[in-house]
């Protein structure tokens, strides 16, 4: 049985240091900020978490880090991000994410070679499933980064039965139709995590009931409130949530890009630095601006907090 996560799933900062290491010590604070939070799981070195800007080494000792936190506290769900264009890397990764005691991996599309058919994409993902039996792995599905444009449907088609550990998908990407079709693949067997935090209204009219987004981070209240209001049939209330979440989004267009997702952690109060290259960060001088169109946007309430 394939257990589904319920719930909000972060996809954490890489923390650095100003020098432009990773900030290590940062993480047992950043995993109770998220847990005081209400968020159920850590999706770590994934987009959001740079992992593709991170080594091999780096990355290992960030999973470390997570996975030390929840020996403690099993309070998330911890998901680690294996994928890349090598799949022997991955295997690599893989293994080491299982030792390290993660819950869970994912898996990329390479992005380099590209698969072009569902057949070709589950038989790379067989190649380092197989290697973690024992081991729930989620395929990430990010066509606009990936360039990988296979049809997840045509992907859950072919990895049924190819990969017994395959435990769903982390969808993050605005075809509905295929969505929803791999969301009633076989009375619903696979866990569909929603990865577009700006329409997550939709997707839970389709069905969704778990999802990994770079702003459940710092505004994880937003979303907890948008979920109880759809639940209670109160669409006009949470239609306004949901604006409110895009008015946000759309901050971090006007400011650079994904950056600015750690402008947002540092007015919350937890500084994870900067971006590694080529990623544009924000000057001080920017960020004076940007507090400002933060407060314009009147949604104190809806930020994570520091403390209870």
């Amino acid at each position: 049985m394939i257990t589904k996560i319920e719930g909000l799933i972060a996809a954490p900062f890489a923390p650095m240091l100003p020098d432009g290491t990773v900030n290590l010590d940062l993480i047992p604070d950043y995993y109770s900020f998220l847990q005081k939070n209400g968020v159920v799981g850590a999706f770590i070195n994934g987009s959001t978490g740079e992992g593709v800007s991170l080594s091999q080494k780096e990355k290992q000792q960030i999973t470390e880090a997570w996975t030390r936190q929840n020996k403690q506290h099993k309070a998330l769900k911890v998901i680690n991000l294996v994928g890349g264009t090598s799949y022997q890397e991955c295997i690599e990764s893989a293994q080491a994410s299982e030792e390290a005691g993660v819950d869970a991996i994912a898996i990329l599309a390479p992005f380099y070679f590209k698969p072009t058919t569902g057949g070709q994409l589950a038989e790379f993902c067989a190649q380092i499933s197989e290697a973690v039996p024992n081991l729930p792995v989620y395929f990430y599905h990010i066509p606009v980064l990936t360039g990988c444009q296979v049809s997840m449907f045509d992907f859950i088609q072919a990895a049924d039965g190819m990969i017994p550990n395959l435990a769903g998908i982390k969808y993050t990407h605005e075809d509905f139709m295929d969505f929803l079709t791999c969301l009633n693949f076989k009375d619903g067997k696979y866990d569909m995590l929603w990865g577009r935090d700006e329409n997550l209204l939709s997707a839970l009219v389709l069905g969704a009931r778990g999802g990994v987004g770079s702003t459940f981070n710092y505004a994880a209240p937003l979303y907890h409130e948008l979920i109880r209001a759809y639940d209670e049939g109160n669409l006009l209330e949470a239609r306004k949530l949901q604006q409110q979440s895009i008015d946000m989004i759309r901050l971090l267009g006007k400011y650079g890009g994904i950056a600015t997702g750690k402008a947002y952690m540092r007015y919350v109060g937890l500084d994870c630095g900067a971006f590694r290259l080529p990623v544009k960060n924000m000057t001080n001088e920017a960020y004076q601006q940007f507090e400002t169109d933060v407060r314009a946007l009147e949604m104190e309430p809806f930020f994570s907090k520091i403390q209870d």
